[in-house]
């Protein structure tokens, strides 16, 4: 049985499949399945294709309700579990604070263009009523961005263990689905990413199975004044959070990994109580370098 790597790009990222098979071309077979699978959510959740069911409910915001499927009715229901279990801080119409914010340039908009688009953010608005779904004020969006590529990752993953599969992962830009352990039974050896550092590790786990994913401040991000600015908004004031260099979680799913990671990222202070309480496994870094660690077993060396 030999390890098979293919590598493609989806949803703006690199990706990669890995996974043992008998030959090339039953595992060739075997992943170009899976990032089918991956590139049929994109295209049905994606904000940038005006075919997608995110589009044409922010097209209609303000207007009529929109009929969703099975699947996007049950990403609306987790996505307001995430909702409830982080106070309010994950919201999947808070995409619209980005208008405010151009990564690429370092400018802090003003309280009255956050207002503005703050006014616009409110999860608890969204109205459904059975396959209907209607963003109440026009200017609002759904975003699945902070619940996409983890869902891509763990719905290519058990089309693979469908499959047969038994050993190998699915890597979507550093979030991962692992359906089983090396050939010989080995853990893979996952780097996490150094948030300062860029190239550099500060960690490697070693990973049977399960979600890994990290979320933090160094992705994108830019300094102004001696002060960093990164992508993770909080929704209540528009502003970036500030407290947490990076936060990975490991996770039974890639979806309850990210959603821990990037909630843990919103909720600042209060990350650490959140993540015991999950019963995830973590490596948190705050903003002073100090590494906060809970796992089952010495599972994480520093690099």
């Amino acid at each position: 049985m030999h390890v098979f790597r293919h590598a493609f790009a989806a949803m703006a990222s690199p990706c990669e499949v890995v996974l043992a098979a008998d030959g090339p071309v039953q595992a060739r077979a075997l992943a170009q399945q899976a990032e089918a699978e991956v590139r049929r959510i994109e295209c049905a959740y994606s904000r940038y294709r005006p075919d997608s069911i995110v589009s044409r409910l922010n097209a209609a915001a303000g207007g009529a309700p929109v009929e969703c499927d099975d699947e996007t009715l049950a990403l609306l229901d987790y996505a307001d579990t995430l909702h409830a279990a982080s106070d309010g801080l994950f919201d999947i119409t808070s995409g619209v604070l980005r208008r405010a914010w151009n990564f690429r340039q370092p400018r802090v908009p003003d309280s009255a263009e956050l207002d503005a688009l703050c006014r616009l953010v409110g999860w608890a608005r969204v109205e459904r009523n059975g396959r209907l779904v209607r963003l109440p004020q026009a200017g609002m969006e759904i975003d699945f961005g902070g619940i996409g590529k983890e869902y891509a990752a763990d719905r290519a993953g058990a089309l693979l263990a469908g499959q047969g599969v038994r050993h190998g992962y699915v890597n979507l830009a550093g979030d991962m689905h692992v359906i089983g352990p090396k050939p010989d039974g080995a853990a893979w050896m996952i780097g996490i990413q150094h948030p300062r550092e860029p190239g550099e590790l500060v960690a490697t786990l070693p990973v049977q199975r399960g979600g890994l994913a990290t979320s933090g401040d160094y992705e994108r991000y830019f300094e102004l004044d001696s002060r960093r600015y990164c992508h993770i908004l909080d929704p209540r004031s528009g502003l970036p959070v500030t407290h947490w260099r990076s936060i990975s979680v490991l996770a039974p799913l890639a979806v309850v990994a990210g959603n821990c990671a990037t909630i843990g990222m919103l909720l600042q202070e209060r990350a650490l109580d959140f993540l015991d309480a999950s019963g995830t496994q973590y490596l948190a870094i705050d903003q002073q370098g100090e590494v906060h660690l809970r796992a089952a077993e010495p599972a994480v060396a520093p690099a």
